[in-house]
């Protein structure tokens, strides 16, 4: 591994989202999406998985809707362990919403669909990473094919949330340039790049397939503003990865904030990113 390189088991912790409706988002990723409501009060919702929190909503009704030029969330991805997990999940969109998409990635399968007020969701399963297509090179290859949802639909098993094991597996981004992601992301934080697409980039640590996507598909040029994604956060396994971040951020001109949990820095579409050591609260 480079030694600028995150380590291993760095991944992503929770995701914010600023909301106009709290209790109708609420509601909404607690019974469609099928997260744990662990606690609430009038300006704060959090949701997540067997105790663990995956999402923030952060009340803000005055939030203007996201300006159509704004960077920000393109999804939150939450991967489930199985594809019975899958199944209950797209039972549960079917039921009660309306599914945006399907796909198979080659090393995922995956569901789409929208929140009320227009955040993208993915809720997915990775194949195991012993299949996963490399190049010769040995970068994964990704790809964008038909899933097969009635197998998904046949493997349901009922259950109406999501399973104890479910995490947020991955963030992707819509950015204004993927050349200033990529100097942030992978030259500064420490990700690697995986795989690359036509105006995607997606990179991640101890080689997998992404934890971070990042697209310029829409044409995004101003900062991220108004509703949609706050901030997000990124685990690292020790304190030491978090002072080679700190190093790193220092080396490269980059304003961060240290706080009681770690710090906070801001990417080049001024997107907020929370780092912190997993076994720090």
């Amino acid at each position: 591994m480079n030694s600028n390189e995150l380590p291993q088991n760095a991944r992503i912790g929770r995701t914010a989202l600023r909301v106009n409706d709290l209790s109708e988002l609420t509601e909404f990723y607690r019974d469609i999406v099928g997260l744990s409501v662990l606690r609430q009060s009038d300006a704060r919702t959090v949701l997540g998985a067997a105790g663990t929190p995956l999402l923030v909503l952060e009340g803000a009704e005055d939030a203007l809707e996201r300006h159509q030029s704004s960077t920000g969330l393109f999804h939150n991805a939450f991967r489930v362990p199985s594809r019975e997990a899958l199944g209950d999940a797209l039972a549960r969109i079917r039921e009660h919403w309306q599914l945006g998409g399907a796909s198979d990635h080659g090393v995922s399968e995956a569901l789409y669909l929208t929140d009320p007020e227009g955040n993208g969701i993915e809720i997915y399963r990775d194949y195991p990473r012993e299949g996963w297509p490399r190049s010769e090179d040995g970068r994964i290859q990704m790809g964008t094919y038909p899933l097969d949802l009635e197998a998904v639909e046949a493997a349901a098993t009922g259950d109406s949330g999501l399973p104890p094991e479910t995490d947020l597996g991955h963030v992707h981004l819509e950015v204004s340039s993927l050349e200033t992601f990529d100097d942030f992301y992978v030259d500064t934080l420490g990700f690697a790049v995986q795989t690359e697409m036509p105006a995607a980039l997606f990179v991640g640590a101890g080689g997998y397939h992404h934890h971070i996507g990042a697209n310029t598909w829409n044409h995004r040029t101003g900062p991220v503003s108004g509703r949609g994604l706050s901030w997000f956060e990124l685990l690292v396994p020790e304190r030491a990865a978090l002072e080679a971040i700190q190093d790193r951020l220092e080396a490269s001109d980059v304003p961060f904030t240290e706080t009681d949990g770690g710090l906070v820095v801001r990417d080049p579409d001024e997107i907020e990113v929370r780092i912190r050591v997993e076994t720090d609260r």
